[in-house]
């Protein structure tokens, strides 16, 4: 209507005698109808349409989720394709609601013109007559309306139906957007994943590690059991802080958490956590490093995180075992490197989980975000965990997460060590 109406006032400016005109017949109304799809089809153009027409026909034409574009049109391809669905909505839709309105009050005459005789006393515009043996042939008229209505609101609901998708699906530079949203939100979803992994469920691990060690020895060493629980409430409140930092990402919907503690803040503290579980740990940094203060910041955190990973596996999967944590500066044809290794004898007394954890493959994506590599499995009665990460990470980015193995031991994401 609100483009009808401006035909109209356009028409009645150029020629003022044709506003007459248009209320004279069918004819001029549907010639100023016809005249409005082509600013109809300008609108179209409009990026908004898209977006407003991809819910209506969603709703109307009942299309599943994923065949419309949602947002507005980005680009002059979804613009042209929407110039020519919204013509072709406001046109059948247009045609459709005129006879929706005309025909059924006319198919109601037509029905009952045969049984009331004040209906036939009147002048109708028949295009046949309705008198003597042809009266009855007004009923069948009014239900051949009827079907005929039916049909057209059918056949243009099936066409709408399959032109959508067509002219308001996405186009190859949404799908392009919407694969990179999802490629973001998951890299998103896959980074607090590691993050509460590494940081809370080896607190929880050593945390429980540390409490059994100090109830077993209770009566006869009260200064381990002063020093275990002493490290159980140091443990938990980073964890807390930890957990904090991390649901705080959730809730201010960032993409990403603040990095961790990195080497040079928190590796003695780790060890010496660690430690209080009773376990032997022996830890060697080559002076080759230098001050791990001066390592890139996000080398130091991701390598933190992976020598967190590997004594929580050997805490949880083999307690009793003495483990050999090694930093070393190594060189490569790429650059130079900073190798991690977590090694400690293979024991069968730990508990694993049958379907695998989720710590090999997290160490797998640190490794591969900054280019490096990951290696883990059984060799010759020792589990070894080794990755090697540039020093430099925009050496290399972008490698596939992939944790190489010696065995098959290696393929399951933390099998008992």
């Amino acid at each position: 209507m609100p483009f009808y109406l401006l035909v109209s006032v356009g028409i009645s400016i150029v020629r003022p005698g044709a506003v007459r005109l248009l209320d004279s017949g069918f004819g001029p109304q549907f010639l100023a109808f016809a005249l409005c799809l082509p600013l109809v089809a300008l609108a179209g153009l409009l990026p908004v349409v898209r977006a407003l027409e991809s819910a209506a026909a969603r709703t109307l034409c009942e299309l599943p989720g994923g065949t419309l574009a949602l947002g507005p049109a980005g680009s002059w391809a979804a613009r042209r394709r929407s110039a020519v669905w919204f013509p072709l909505h406001i046109g059948l839709g247009g045609l459709v609601s005129g006879a929706s309105l005309a025909i059924p009050p006319a198919a109601v005459v037509l029905l009952a013109f045969p049984f009331v005789p004040a209906l036939r006393s009147k002048q109708w515009a028949w295009p046949w007559d309705h008198e003597g043996g042809a009266l009855w042939t007004a009923p069948v008229a009014g239900v051949a309306l009827l079907v005929a209505l039916i049909a057209a609101v059918h056949v243009s609901g099936t066409l709408l139906a399959r032109c959508a998708p067509v002219l308001l699906g996405p186009t190859p530079a949404d799908r392009l957007a919407a694969a990179e949203r999802r490629a973001a939100d998951l890299a998103a979803r896959n980074r607090l994943a590691r993050e509460l992994h590494d940081s809370v469920g080896h607190a929880l691990s050593a945390v429980s590690l540390q409490a059994g060690a100090a109830r077993r020895v209770l009566a006869d060493d009260p200064r381990f059991v002063r020093e275990a629980l002493a490290a159980i409430e140091e443990t938990s409140r980073g964890a807390v802080a930890e957990l904090d930092a991390v649901l705080g990402v959730l809730r201010a919907g960032e993409s990403t958490p603040a990095a961790g503690p990195g080497l040079a803040a928190g590796l003695e503290t780790l060890v010496a956590h660690s430690r209080a579980t009773g376990t032997d740990i022996r830890l060697r940094v080559d002076d080759a490093l230098g001050p791990l203060a001066l390592l890139d910041a996000q080398v130091s955190a991701e390598s933190y995180r992976l020598v967190q990973e590997g004594l929580s596996n050997a805490l949880r999967h083999a307690p009793g075992a003495a483990v050999d944590v090694r930093l070393e500066r190594q060189r490569s044809p790429q650059g130079e490197l900073l190798a991690v290794t977590v090694e400690n004898a293979a024991s069968g007394r730990g508990r694993s989980r049958p379907s695998g954890g989720r710590g090999l493959a997290g160490i797998a994506e640190r490794a591969a975000l900054l280019g490096g590599t990951a290696r883990a499995g059984n060799e010759d009665g020792v589990w070894r965990l080794t990755a090697r990460l540039p020093l430099s990470p925009a050496d290399g980015r972008q490698q596939r997460p992939e944790v190489q193995g010696t065995g098959q031991e290696s393929m399951r994401q933390e099998s008992a060590p």
